[in-house]
């Protein structure tokens, strides 16, 4: 009987180990905890996380292509504030908002439409005199202090889940969130952080209209497009990207706040550094809207008004 006591509690051993060694966490985390996976270890939780068409990346811009298709995006219900109130969770990764009601994109050459479900950031370390950057993706190398994420899947599905039976299930409207003056509009988000400060702590917020989070929709026409997965295991690729230009606007001191939320429970490492380093590009290619140009047409327009112009200028 005891032979087997021994034998039933080194088998409960070993699984407790293999538990603990497919946690997936990120870098800031491996003090703390050194048997979890960071993010080049990944693909031990999902072999997918070594896929080819991974993010984020870096956007290098002497390389993207223009795309005439790539108009500016319909937004529908983004203006529409909800009557049910939003669900706020700290998973122990970031912190995750749920929507109470699903707004839509479409357009800007999608192909179809897709609705929101949620949306969440990840974000850096505060620094000396300086906050220092956690965007996810970065162009020419620069990174932001934050990015926010708006995850959205095809309006034909049910759940996440079933979005990722699917080639393109979900697509993501990230925005860069820039150090400036102070943006009243997330006041009451970040009010919230006090409540979830420690791993699987909820609360709740009023709704607000999801485009009063975002820079002015005259602003949305300028952005890039690329293929690429889920930033997370399990690095699900079938994701289409939306990567803003125009940067939402947050104070240094409003953004440190997400900073005191605990990665686990109480005296466990401070959420700092929640991103994913950018991954290969390969052979993805990536666009430019065609918002951010003047079309070759009215490009030659102007310069011929230009041309007119001092022309009739050199004569008088």
């Amino acid at each position: 009987m005891e032979l087997l006591f021994l034998v039933l509690l080194s088998l409960h051993i070993l699984k407790t180990e293999a538990v603990v060694e497919h946690h997936w966490c990120y870098q800031s985390q491996k003090c703390a905890q050194p048997h979890c996976e960071a993010p080049e270890e990944w693909y031990l939780i999902d072999i997918s996380c070594k896929g080819n068409k991974q993010s984020p990346i870096n956007i290098v811009t002497k390389n993207v292509i223009y795309d005439k298709n790539l108009k500016p995006l319909n937004f529908e219900g983004y203006d529409v504030k909800g009557s049910s109130k939003w669900n706020i969770e700290n998973n122990g990764h970031t912190v995750k908002v749920e929507l109470s009601t699903s707004p839509k994109i479409g357009g800007g050459g999608l192909g179809r439409k897709y609705k929101a479900t949620e949306f969440h950031l990840h974000w850096g370390v505060p620094g000396v005199q300086r906050y220092l950057p956690g965007s996810e993706h970065s162009i020419d190398g620069e990174k932001e202090a934050m990015e926010l994420h708006i995850v959205h899947i095809r309006e034909d599905v049910s759940n996440i889940t079933e979005a990722k039976e699917t080639a393109d299930g979900v697509a993501v409207l990230a925005f860069f969130v820039k150090v400036e003056e102070e943006n009243k509009n997330y006041a009451t988000l970040i009010n919230e952080l006090e409540n979830i400060k420690y791993k699987g702590q909820t609360t709740q917020m009023d709704p607000l209209p999801l485009s009063s989070l975002l820079p002015p929709e005259e602003d949305l026409g300028r952005y890039y497009r690329y293929e690429g997965s889920l930033t997370t295991p399990d690095c699900y690729e079938g994701v289409t990207w939306t990567i803003f230009e125009k940067p939402i606007e947050l104070s240094i001191s409003q953004i440190s706040q997400f900073s005191t939320l605990h990665f686990d429970g109480r005296n466990s490492t401070h959420m700092i550094e929640n991103f994913r380093p950018f991954q290969l590009l390969n052979e993805r290619k990536v666009y430019w809207s065609s918002a951010s140009m003047l079309l070759p047409a009215a490009k030659v327009l102007m310069l011929v008004l230009v041309l007119t112009y001092i022309l009739s200028s050199l004569s008088q």
